[in-house]
């Protein structure tokens, strides 16, 4: 019987990885290498349990780093702006996997990439935690490492979280405060994403070199409050807020989200039938609402 191919899974305890970790394990045609700063995690201890090879190893270092990927087939890869804020020190992450990933012969990576927006723009506008991706991105292709990107949209998941409707002044209906106008914007769940990883590397000669743009549903910011309302029986609307209010809200990060929002107005490339074509059994937005709607029972 052939041995397994190792598939390293950088995030395996985070919404990412742990999305593609799980896919990985149900496929069952892959042994999965789960990567995690802290192997008493509950995630990573479930992750041992459920089969996966589970390491510890830290973007920063080096030697882990090696350790982590000697022996791997391929990999799924992403580095994380928002835990430090950092552009520099994502390229930087990045590039030490891409580089020990060209040293080790790695025969396909899957990065979690997006847009160089700086360099797409003309240094018009910056939207950091994706211009880095964007830089990693480009600099996987300059050393020739065998590489995917998957670019996600919007996570619906982060409706119950940071864009999560807020009471509005009249103390009955909810707010819905996204920066989009009429413009449709993508999402998708990102627990969507370990499927449609699963069908990359499955066939490597049909997307090393692409970029995909993924996404389940086209939504205005109208019609994201329309379904939300529904499905909790709660009155939530689009709060029509500008990209400069927006930006002044004053949270760390409304500044660079902010760009964010202004750079999905220039619609990027996010493919639906493509996303639903590597993963079929994924959400559209309304679906996701029904399985989610006890996140908004406190509103």
């Amino acid at each position: 019987m052939a041995e397994q191919r190792v598939v390293v899974v950088f995030g395996a305890t985070g919404a990412q990885g742990g999305s593609v970790a799980a896919a990985l394990l149900a496929d069952g045609s892959y042994t999965v290498r789960a990567i995690t700063r802290d192997m008493k995690k509950a995630a990573a201890v479930q992750l041992k349990s459920a089969g996966a090879q589970v390491v510890c190893a830290d973007l920063d270092n080096e030697t882990s780093l090696e350790s982590a990927l000697t022996g791997a087939h391929s990999a799924f890869v992403l580095t994380n702006f928002w835990e430090h804020f950092n552009k520099d020190k994502e390229i930087e992450q990045g590039k030490r996997i891409a580089d020990m990933s060209k040293r080790l012969g790695l025969k396909h990576v899957v990065f979690s990439g997006l847009e160089n927006v700086k360099k797409l723009t003309g240094g018009k506008l910056e939207v950091l935690h994706c211009d880095g991706k964007g830089e990693v991105e480009e600099y996987f292709r300059a050393i020739g490492v065998p590489m995917t990107s998957v670019r996600l949209p919007s996570y619906f998941e982060n409706l119950l979280t940071f864009f999560r409707p807020t009471k509005a002044s009249d103390g009955e209906s909810y707010n819905l405060a996204i920066p989009m106008g009429d413009i449709l914007q993508d999402g998708m769940s990102v627990a969507d994403l370990g499927p449609v990883v699963a069908s990359i590397l499955k066939c490597p000669a049909k997307y090393i070199g692409k970029d995909i743009g993924l996404s389940t549903d086209k939504l205005t910011v109208a019609q994201y409050a329309d379904i939300m309302s529904k499905v909790t029986g709660k009155t939530i609307k689009d709060a029509k807020i500008s990209l400069e209010a927006f930006r002044n809200l004053g949270f760390p990060g409304a500044q660079e989200l902010g760009n964010m929002f202004e750079f999905y107005q220039m619609k990027p490339d996010r493919n639906v039938d493509l996303t639903l074509e590597l993963n079929p059994k994924a959400k559209k937005f309304s679906e996701w609402m029904q399985q989610n709607k006890d996140g908004y029972k406190d509103l």
